[in-house]
């Protein structure tokens, strides 16, 4: 078996030749704690990575089942490669539920299955999945007393996987995906036709309008979660917020232009972006700029 501490720095790598947004604000954790967030994303990179490529549905669907079973032996105690071994020592540490995992995995499937979703219901069940769940598997990291952290954490995944889609809209077009809610484009008299048009015109800027706004509002119920963090915890979900807060006044900005290149922020606004946030967490009650 691979030593704990090399099962632990493969993670780290990973996670940094990955995480983009996620890598700033996960420095500002404490090692112990660091490390234990370096698996939870090493495993969702896993999963994403098992679904990628040119192997067929039967084939992706498959990697994932194998990972299905190699998660539930790592919590038997049977771990299976790095990333399972450091992921067996994290969550006998942090005490992380199995289902929350499971939900990840559940989560890539539906992207094997589903490239449209009707309303809004069903693209949060997969927010939830693939976003929420890994926020509540890092909540068992940080640390909590008040159960209604947890609320406050789904909602932050929630916010933030919004965002993700709202920045991604041209690059999931790319690949036949369209997670806007096909209700709500109907209701803003912007068809997919449109959408495949790359068509700008004011049924597409209040659609998006609409989006940034229920991300936002999302963002504000998120935002509760700090309190009940520790002060050396809650810089990392602080930062994540700011990081996709920024991201969206980038979509507004643009006038909801999604179609012309991705929106994203520089390493340097990204660091100093962490270092402020970083600093705000020490006040009491510290709590992201969500306005």
């Amino acid at each position: 078996m691979l030593p704990l501490k090399d099962a632990y720095e493969e993670c780290r790598l990973t996670t940094k030749r990955e995480a983009k947004n996620f890598f700033y604000a996960f420095l500002t954790l404490p090692p112990e704690k660091r490390r234990a967030i370096y698996v939870a994303y090493a495993f969702c990179r896993h999963c994403d990575d098992a679904v990628d490529g040119s192997a067929s549905p039967q084939g992706k669907a498959e990697a994932l089942r194998g990972i299905r079973s190699r998660l539930e032996a790592a919590y038997q105690g049977r771990p299976q490669g790095a990333m399972f071994t450091a992921l067996a020592h994290s969550v006998r540490t942090y005490r992380a539920p199995q289902q929350h995992f499971e939900d990840v995995i559940s989560g890539v499937e539906m992207d094997l299955t589903k490239d449209r979703y009707e309303t809004f219901e069903e693209l949060r069940l997969y927010c939830y999945r693939v976003a929420s769940a890994v926020g509540l598997i890092c909540l068992e990291i940080f640390g909590y007393k008040n159960p209604e952290a947890r609320r406050r954490a789904i909602d932050l995944g929630l916010a933030m996987q919004l965002t993700n889609i709202l920045r991604d809209v041209e690059e999931d077009l790319e690949r036949d995906r369209i997670y806007l809610p096909q209700q709500e484009m109907r209701q803003w008299g912007y068809s997919e036709a449109d959408l495949r048009g790359r068509v700008r015109n004011d049924a597409q800027r209040g659609l998006m309008a609409f989006q940034v706004e229920r991300a936002r509002a999302l963002f504000r119920s998120g935002a509760k979660l700090m309190p009940y963090l520790s002060t050396r915890s809650r810089a990392c979900p602080a930062v994540l917020a700011q990081l996709y807060l920024r991201v969206l006044d980038r979509i507004e900005r643009s006038g909801y232009n999604v179609f012309d290149g991705r929106i994203s922020l520089s390493g340097r606004e990204k660091l100093l972006v962490m270092a402020t946030t970083w600093l705000k967490s020490f006040l009491p009650h510290g709590q992201p700029d969500t306005a």
